[in-house]
């Protein structure tokens, strides 16, 4: 019956068809790629990623998933690739030091701004947190949305919207991290950030970003650290649903 169906579908359909069937199959996961996911680690270990907990989570979730399958090798390299929308999924050292900023404790609450592939979602999902994580990208959101690894984690809660405006109605937030580059820090996101929190964000324009890393005292007081140069896709105001 389900190939009957299959002829009867017009070519475009049924290639939507075939590929959410595709992308939602699991892929293979075999001690090739487990040791290459080891090595990824040491590499991290090497440019001083120290939390213990942070290389356990780039170690357990498998990267090459969210890439093409030509890239399989190639995922466990210490670099970013472009995924669609034109976006990039960020290099494993990046994610590692940005989770390790956030100084993240088991049942923390925290807000993500740029879901993108979902791949620094998952590492922050694997270290026991709930996660609230925003895309404007509608094309990248309905992608992520047919991912079959995230389905893994139901503590991971996806919202379509604008990074700028945060999340009011689950504010606040023990935890926040932007990854992408914001022109400034958003002030809704800081109203968002409880007293005794941490905000992880890179702020700069063309490229070129200063990391971040903001605490907000019992008082509501605000310190900025500058944690060094890094380089992102810009952040960008509003919903993008072409």
């Amino acid at each position: 019956m389900a190939s009957l169906f299959l002829i009867k579908l017009p070519l475009f359909w049924l290639y939507i068809y075939l590929w959410d069937m595709l992308h939602s199959k699991p892929k293979e996961d075999n001690y090739l790629q487990k040791g290459l996911r080891k090595q990824l680690v040491q590499i991290l270990k090497d440019k001083g990623i120290k939390d213990e907990r942070v290389l356990a989570a780039i170690g357990a979730v498998p990267r090459h998933f969210f890439l093409d399958p030509a890239f399989e090798r190639q995922a466990y390299e210490d670099r970013a690739f472009p995924i669609t929308a034109g976006q990039t999924i960020s290099q494993p050292y990046t994610v590692a030091f940005q989770t390790q900023m956030l100084e993240l404790k088991k049942f923390d609450k925290v807000l993500e701004v740029g879901t993108g592939s979902g791949y620094q979602a998952c590492v922050l999902a694997e270290m026991g947190i709930t996660l609230f994580t925003i895309e404007r990208q509608k094309a990248l959101y309905d992608y992520v949305g047919q991912f079959f690894f995230l389905k893994k984690y139901a503590n991971i809660k996806r919202f379509y919207g604008d990074g700028f405006e945060g999340l009011p109605s689950f504010a606040p937030f023990d935890k926040i991290l932007i990854t992408c580059g914001a022109p400034f820090i958003p002030p809704k996101l800081l109203e968002q950030l409880k007293p005794g929190g941490i905000m992880v964000v890179p702020v700069g324009e063309d490229g070129k970003q200063k990391m971040l890393r903001i605490t907000k005292d019992m008082e509501g007081n605000v310190k900025e650290e500058d944690m060094g140069d890094f380089s992102f896709v810009p952040m960008l105001q509003g919903k993008n649903n072409t």
